[in-house]
């Protein structure tokens, strides 16, 4: 029997709340916890924490004025609540955002960015350091700068740093017994420590002025080289003099560029917010060691109607979720909600996973520097917003443009874009990538390898890759709602476009108007125009040069070219990986990928002479003995080497005096 909801209960809340709910809502703990509004075919709509489930969950069906459009909207639409209830409130937050990431809710602010940001790698712990750009922070003993969310800046930094600091950049092995120096030592960025020319307290000398530029300490570092110059010019060594001055002028452009004072210095993020039509946009600028290392913008369409707190609230939750180290100070355009909640929870996560230890301050200045500071943040945010409404509009003016040159029935706003990749027929893998609005969407870029097709057979790669993928996506699309693009792009001419219509009649994919519309894409060599083929239409269309139509196709061709030969390119460095030179005595990384350059791969290696081994880049008798040995298992006696002299040091002695002499087969 159904419990009845007191009268003074029932009263505040609206009659429009269905009796399901109602009894959801009398049921509801006054503890911490997660709730999750699911609609009526179960999909989670949205997901949110609270201190107390019972007074949270039951603010929403209130009759309050002060609910959004967006959120009255998703009421109307909540079937079902569900609600996990937690130890602490803390908890609760750590749940709310593992369930975000997990159904990705429609009206959650979801953070659409899962990029690891790159950093700059200083391996300190080596004799000789070098600089590497990595992705992730490790506890291996060397330094590391960054995250560089803006990949400029970072470039900027290393351009700097390759042009003015000569630290090797190369992966050979530093042991100074290299016969002679590369390139870069020809052209002053390395002073070659691997000939022994460069000292290792000498180079440790380079390493510690790269330290100085990458921490921050321009003011030291610019003091030293100021008085190396001084002493350079005093023994009249000119042009050591004119290059110190030189390194000056462009370290201190650098910085300059780079330096921004921030309250209390250290590690601080910046946020900005900017709001235009249905449009919002944040800005994160990223202060490290009191040098601004870069910045990052995200833009998100129909959420101006929500609170500034709340979106910035729900944009840290995963912003910091183990991607991006927390920084000593945030610094915010207005106060969220559970302010002291988020802090102590940014705070563990700075001590467990940043290696910093102390709390994570939150602020929200009304005046003086940190004020000028959001306001700048604010001022990078309306600009993004303005520069993505622009790319927006102008897509918007090349699918119509498309539209109309194709024959199309929709605007295309997704473009689903095939190639194929291969290499005298081996390794053949596909990629298909997407055009959505206004440009590339590349978290829905995806690679295949082909399974049934041998041979160089492009046209019927094209057609199991369409069916697979479409196949899979017809099938998925029955639980997730996923939909069809409006335009399928084919690389290649009516052979391939052949292929992929039949592809999806295998999938079970209708033509248009039900289905996408497909065409295909070509230009023979020599020609000046792209022809595009159409099912049904006997002569290919010539598109016009520099038409934006032409532009979008051209890009979205371009592209899953690119990605497929990228992927090729990683399935073939796999291969050589694991080559028949592994295991091999005497041959490392090092030197097999010397030897692989030298002939070309392991069939002409295995065609070389002894002698032609012996002689490569890097090799001595014993090792090319040993690789001529391993590639020819079938001939158990080695060609005659060079005559030997008395007393060579190069004859192998075994155990009992016995001396180990090669036997020509002329000799046995």
């Amino acid at each position: 029997m159904t419990t009845q909801i007191p009268e003074s209960v029932r009263k505040k809340l609206p009659e429009s709340v269905p009796e399901k709910l109602r009894e959801t809502l009398r049921h509801l703990p006054e503890l911490p916890g997660v709730y999750l509004m699911h609609d009526a075919v179960g999909k989670v709509l949205y997901v949110g924490k609270a201190k107390s489930l019972k007074n949270r969950v039951r603010s929403y069906f209130l009759k309050d004025t002060s609910h959004t459009p967006r959120t009255r909207v998703m009421v109307r639409k909540i079937a079902r609540i569900e609600t996990i209830i937690t130890a602490s409130e803390v908890e609760a937050l750590v749940l709310e955002n593992n369930l975000i990431k997990r159904h990705r809710p429609q009206y959650n602010v979801m953070l659409r960015d899962d990029k690891n940001y790159p950093y700059i790698r200083l391996s300190v712990q080596d004799a000789f350091p070098r600089l590497t750009v990595v992705r992730r922070a490790q506890d291996d003993g060397a330094r590391y700068y960054g995250p560089y969310v803006g990949a400029g800046a970072m470039r900027e930094t290393l351009r700097v740093i390759h042009n003015h600091f000569p630290l090797a950049d190369c992966d050979i092995v530093i042991d100074g017994t290299s016969d002679r120096p590369c390139l870069q030592y020809q052209i002053g960025r390395c002073r070659a420590p691997c000939t022994g020319f460069q000292g290792a307290a000498d180079y440790a000398a380079t390493v510690r002025e790269v330290r100085m530029f990458l921490e921050g300490h321009d003011r030291e570092l610019v003091n030293l080289l100021t008085t190396r110059m001084q002493a350079a010019s005093d023994a009249l060594q000119f042009e050591q003099a004119a290059r110190l001055r030189d390194q000056i002028y462009h370290i201190q452009a650098t910085l300059t560029r780079q330096r921004i004072t921030a309250p209390g210095g250290g590690d601080v993020d910046i946020y900005g917010l900017a709001r235009l039509g249905g449009w919002l946009a944040l800005q994160v600028l990223f202060v490290r060691e009191g040098a601004l290392v870069g910045s990052k913008g995200f833009v998100w369409e129909e959420l101006s109607d929500m609170d500034g707190g709340e979106v910035v609230c729900g944009f840290i939750q995963q912003f910091y979720d183990g991607r991006v180290p927390v920084p000593a100070k945030i610094l915010l355009p207005m106060p969220v909600p559970d302010e002291a909640l988020l802090a102590e929870w940014l705070g563990a996560r700075r001590n467990a996973h940043s290696g910093k230890k102390g709390k994570c301050v939150l602020e929200s200045p009304a005046r003086g520097r940190g004020m000028a500071l959001l306001q700048l943040a604010a001022a990078n945010a309306e600009k993004s917003l303005t520069e993505r409404l622009e790319a927006e509009k102008a897509g918007e003016r090349g699918l119509v443009a498309l539209q109309k040159t194709l024959h199309l029935d929709r605007l295309p706003h997704r473009i689903e874009g095939f190639d194929i990749s291969h290499i005298q027929g081996e390794l053949t893998v596909a990629s298909m990538v997407v055009w959505e609005g206004a440009g590339p969407k590349k978290s829905d870029y995806r690679h295949f390898r082909i399974r049934t097709t041998d041979g160089p057979d492009d046209f019927a790669a094209m057609r199991e890759v369409v069916r697979r993928h479409y196949t899979r996506l017809r099938e998925a699309g029955m639980e997730t709602g996923q939909k069809l693009p409006d335009l399928i792009l084919i690389d290649g001419g009516r052979g391939q476009l052949s292929m992929a219509l039949k592809a999806l009649h295998e999938a079970g994919i209708p033509p248009p108007p039900g289905g996408p519309a497909v065409v295909a894409l070509a230009k023979e060599k020599g020609e000046k125009f792209e022809r595009v083929f159409r099912p049904g239409v006997k002569n290919p269309g010539v598109l016009k040069p520099g038409a934006p139509a032409t532009r979008i196709l051209q890009q979205l061709r371009d592209e899953a070219h690119r990605f497929a030969i990228t992927y090729h390119r990683k399935l073939r460095s796999l291969r050589l990986r694991d080559s028949e030179l592994d295991g091999i005595a005497g041959v490392g990384k090092v030197r097999k990928q010397a030897l692989l350059k030298n002939f070309g791969s392991v069939e002409g290696l295995r065609g070389a002479s002894l002698e032609d081994i012996t002689a490569a880049p890097g090799m001595n008798r014993t090792t090319a003995e040993a690789v001529w040995t391993a590639l020819h298992p079938a001939e158990s006696i080695l060609p005659p080497g060079p005559p030997e002299e008395k007393n060579s040091p190069d004859r192998k002695k075994a155990g009992g005096g016995l001396v180990l002499t090669r036997i020509s087969p002329k000799q046995q």
